[in-house]
C-alpha cells in the first residue's frame, strides 16, 4: 500500500471518531460503512453481527462496545427520517475489520490500523497500572520506616521489626512471610516487591493501623506492637 494511501486512510479514520465525555473514543457504524466501502447497510450489519459474536465469544458485554444510537438524516425533499446507528469503541472497530473483507484495501488497512490502536491502548493502561504498583510499593516503603521509627522510639530498639512485620504478613495472608515466598517461588528479594497493587494497599493500611494503635495505645513493647 502507497504511502499516500496510507496517510490518507490513517487521516480519515482519526477525523471520523468521536469522544464520549468521559474520553472514551469512538466510530459511528454509518461513517465506517461507507468509509470500509459498503455501499450496502444490510450487507454491512452482516459485519456487524459476526463482530459482535466475537465480542461475546471474547467474554466481552456487547452493549458495552456496539450500543444503538439513532441518527437523523436529510431526505431529498427536504424532510428529516429517522435511521439506525451503532456507537463503535476502538475495540469493536478492530472486530468489525477483522470480520470484514480483506481484499478491500480500507478494510486490510482497518485491520492493521485498529489492531495498532487496541494494542497501543493496552499498552497506555499497562504503563498506568505499574505506575500505580510503583508508587503503592514506594508508599508501603515509607510506611514501614515509619512504624519501624515508632518501634525504636516507644520500646527502645527496633531488633524484631521482621518478627513484627511477618505477623503483619500472617494476618494479612494467613501465611508466614517465607511461606509466601515459598508459594511465589521468591528467594533473596522482598515479598512486598512481587504483590499486586490491591495487596500492596492493603499491607500499607495495615502497618498504618499497627502505627495508630502503637501510638494511640502508648504501647512500649514489641509484642504489645504486634498483636
Amino acid at each position: 500500500m502507497k504511502t499516500e494511501i496510507i496517510q490518507s486512510l490513517t487521516a480519515d479514520f482519526e477525523n471520523l471518531s468521536y469522544k464520549t465525555d468521559e474520553g472514551i473514543e469512538f466510530w459511528l457504524a454509518r461513517d465506517l460503512q461507507n468509509l470500509l466501502s459498503y455501499s450496502k447497510w444490510d450487507n454491512f450489519k452482516n459485519v456487524i453481527l459476526k463482530a459482535k459474536t466475537a465480542c461475546e465469544v471474547s467474554g466481552h458485554n456487547i452493549s458495552e462496545h456496539f450500543p444503538d444510537v439513532g441518527k437523523t438524516i436529510k431526505m431529498p425533499n427536504g424532510a428529516k427520517k429517522e435511521i439506525d446507528d451503532l456507537m463503535l469503541t476502538r475495540y469493536a472497530c478492530y472486530l468489525l475489520a477483522q470480520n470484514g473483507d480483506s481484499k478491500k484495501e480500507t478494510i486490510a488497512f482497518a485491520q492493521t490500523y485498529f489492531a495498532m490502536q487496541t494494542r497501543k491502548a493496552e499498552l497506555i493502561e499497562q504503563k498506568i497500572l505499574e505506575s500505580e504498583r510503583i508508587h503503592a510499593r514506594h508508599k508501603l516503603t515509607q510506611t514501614e520506616k515509619e512504624l519501624s521509627s515508632v518501634i525504636f522510639e516507644q520500646t527502645g530498639g527496633n531488633r524484631n521489626f521482621g518478627m513484627i512485620r511477618s505477623k503483619g504478613d500472617m494476618a494479612l495472608f494467613n501465611n508466614s512471610t517465607q511461606t509466601m515466598k515459598d508459594k511465589w517461588e521468591i528467594k533473596n528479594k522482598p515479598l512486598a516487591d512481587f504483590m499486586p497493587t490491591l495487596l500492596l494497599k492493603a499491607k500499607d493500611f495495615a502497618t498504618e493501623i499497627t502505627i495508630f494503635n502503637a501510638k494511640d495505645k502508648n504501647m512500649h513493647t514489641e509484642n504489645a506492637i504486634s498483636n
